[in-house]
């Protein structure tokens, strides 16, 4: 690494940094007063608005902010170098617009690595602490509402609840059927099913045993029984913001039991889990975008093109909004979805890299 590119990447980076602090601590101003009623309604302790809340919302703004703030200090470091005339004095000695890129692209590549490793498993653990206090004072109480339940817990084992009581832990009108292809095998029905924490079981009320056997038909009548089921209360809990609590592996070990179980609700998990993926990628394309809107000296100052930055960074915004939004009803697929913003600005980087002038 030469000198030149030593210099640019401490610009660079330094510049990053001191955007994200700013634009993170004007969030959290905004954040407190936004909530300070529901601080004083419920009452938490300061040390649990300051460590458990917002000490470990840090991160995750930092992390949402980072294509916006990686964009601004990329285009502020370079407007001033184009102010300043360096631009034009690196490019007169020899140094291609290529090259020029080069520090750019190392300070966006180790971004990008750390906000992986972040995102995947660090952010995830501090979103745990700070979720379940906005459950616990922010949130109205969690009610299960769902009606006909239906979840497969076994490769040839269904279940089905009319409902579900999350506080006491019921579920009503209960049926778990035992299916061989296309033949009914075992249907155990029963009015409730409660869960029992000490022994960690379910426990079934007056139950009625089926067994089938070709046209044989055999009932049992039981009183109590205890079994365990692949299905527990968390299931049934709030899943307010569960996918940015989740590390990666955990995201991935839950859409799979998702998918086992049949369920038709994977599609913002999928796009989480996605999204993670193209993060990195996605600081590397808006820097060297950033870096070619605002090479050129301009004669009003760097104003423009800092607005200029803050227009593009934005319109990144809505279309992740927009994808995000499309996959979670099904229009599109949620790994084109998370991949959407990055293929579009890729092709404006393209665009503007052949005909903005430098």
């Amino acid at each position: 690494m030469k000198l030149l590119d030593k210099y640019i990447l401490k610009k660079f980076l330094t510049t990053y940094v001191f955007t994200v602090l700013i634009m993170v601590a004007v969030i959290l101003v905004i954040d407190f007063t936004e909530k300070n009623d529901d601080f004083i309604k419920t009452n938490p302790s300061i040390g649990e608005i300051i460590f458990d809340y917002y000490l470990n919302l840090i991160p995750f703004y930092a992390n949402m902010l980072s294509p916006i703030t990686v964009f601004i200090a990329t285009v502020f470091v370079t407007a001033k170098l184009a102010s300043h005339t360096e631009i034009v004095a690196i490019l007169s000695s020899g140094i291609s617009f290529r090259r020029f890129l080069v520090p750019y692209i190392i300070g966006s590549t180790l971004i990008g690595a750390i906000i992986f490793v972040l995102i995947g498993w660090v952010i995830p653990n501090a979103n745990k602490k700070s979720v379940a206090f906005q459950v616990k004072y922010i949130k109205s109480p969690f009610t299960y509402d769902s009606r006909n339940i239906h979840i497969k817990i076994g490769p040839e084992t269904y279940v089905y609840m009319e409902s579900y009581n999350n506080s006491a832990h019921i579920g009503y009108n209960f049926a778990m059927e035992t299916i061989n292809g296309t033949n009914l095998r075992q249907k155990l029905t029963s009015s409730s099913i409660s869960w029992n924490a000490e022994k960690e079981k379910w426990h079934v009320n007056q139950y009625t045993l089926r067994t089938f056997d070709g046209e044989k038909e055999t009932i049992y009548k039981g009183t109590n029984l205890d079994t365990t089921l692949n299905m527990w209360p968390k299931d049934f809990e709030s899943t307010y913001k569960l996918e940015q609590t989740l590390t990666l592996t955990q995201l991935n070990d839950y859409i799979d039991e998702k998918i086992s179980r049949g369920a038709d609700d994977i599609e913002t998990y999928l796009i989480e889990k996605y999204e993670r993926f193209s993060y990195p990628f996605t600081i590397i394309i808006l820097t060297v975008i950033g870096v070619i809107v605002s090479a050129r000296k301009a004669r009003g100052g760097v104003g423009f093109q800092i607005a200029l930055g803050f227009l593009l960074a934005f319109i990144f915004i809505i279309f992740v909004i927009t994808s995000r939004s499309l996959a979670q009803v099904g229009d599109i697929a949620p790994q084109i979805a998370a991949w959407i913003p990055s293929i579009v600005f890729t092709g404006i980087g393209f665009l503007l890299y052949r005909y903005i002038p430098r």
